[in-house]
């Protein structure tokens, strides 16, 4: 390690500093620039956080669970992004799919098959599942019990660091487009790897004991989970080609909620 003091750059607070842009280069210097790990005047660090350690962090109790059970128990719970320099973007999960493992022809895993690419699909309950589309965007998802079986995270409501889930979002997209609304920040997978800069690296990593990404229970709500009336049970979006599998209703997400990504009328009528 150098003893070269490192320039210091602050998160924006504002909506003013956001609409300026950066590149994205400069907002990810921003969320690892703190190496040394102290906290400068300014940061928002969890209130959960103690030498403790996180008494509403969820475990691998949470995660082992049959998938579909999974998808609906992370609805409202709370995903946390803790960066080198102790911000935390926080979003709380609204819309969530299962993909069910070998039997599922719209998986990964279709037919039990293990890949260099997939393999995060294969290990325990819990294990984060990066993987790339269209070349340049990221989804999240995370293996449950089940060979090949895990859950994607599909939407949050972005709860805390939204100026600096802006400056993420707009380094990615072209010059001159309008500005986001909160809704927009998170209400789609890929949007919200981008709002809450979830990197590739993540793959294979451990939900349940990883330092800079987790999931929390949401205080305000509490133990109790989205009662059914709450839940709405919806056809997965992307996967027309897959026959039968197309139309099952594996998406699941809470009901009349702004960030859901897409709305399904007629799912909402018969759940």
């Amino acid at each position: 390690m150098s003893g070269r003091k490192r320039t210091q750059i602050s998160v924006p607070e504002s909506e003013d500093q956001v609409k300026k842009g950066v590149s994205l280069r400069q907002v990810r210097s921003t969320v690892h620039d703190h190496e040394s790990g102290d906290v400068k005047p300014g940061t928002v660090k969890s209130q959960y956080f103690s030498k403790e350690g996180y008494p509403q962090r969820l475990g691998e109790e949470f995660f082992n669970q049959p998938c579909i059970s999974l998808a609906k128990a992370f609805l409202g719970k709370v995903l946390v992004r803790r960066s080198a320099c102790g911000t935390e973007l926080r979003g709380r999960v609204v819309e969530t799919e299962a993909y069910l493992g070998g039997e599922d022809k719209a998986s990964h895993s279709a037919g039990g098959k293990c890949t260099e690419r997939n393999t995060a699909m294969f290990m325990k309950p819990g294990t984060i599942y990066v993987y790339p589309i269209y070349g340049i965007y990221l989804c999240m998802n995370v293996s449950s019990q089940g060979e090949g079986a895990a859950v994607l995270l599909r939407a949050l409501e972005p709860l805390h660091g939204l100026p600096l889930m802006r400056q993420l979002r707009t380094a990615r997209r072209r010059e001159g487009a309008r500005p986001l609304k909160d809704k927009e920040l998170c209400n789609g997978p890929s949007k919200l790897c981008q709002a809450l800069d979830i990197p590739r690296c993540f793959d294979r990593r451990d939900l349940a004991s990883e330092p800079e990404v987790w999931l929390e229970r949401d205080p305000q709500i509490g133990p109790q989970e989205p009662g059914l009336r709450e839940v709405v049970s919806a056809s997965r979006i992307g996967i027309d080609s897959h026959g039968e599998w197309a139309t099952k209703p594996l998406r699941f997400y809470l009901r009349g909620h702004h960030c859901v990504s897409v709305v399904d009328k007629q799912a909402e009528t018969e759940s």
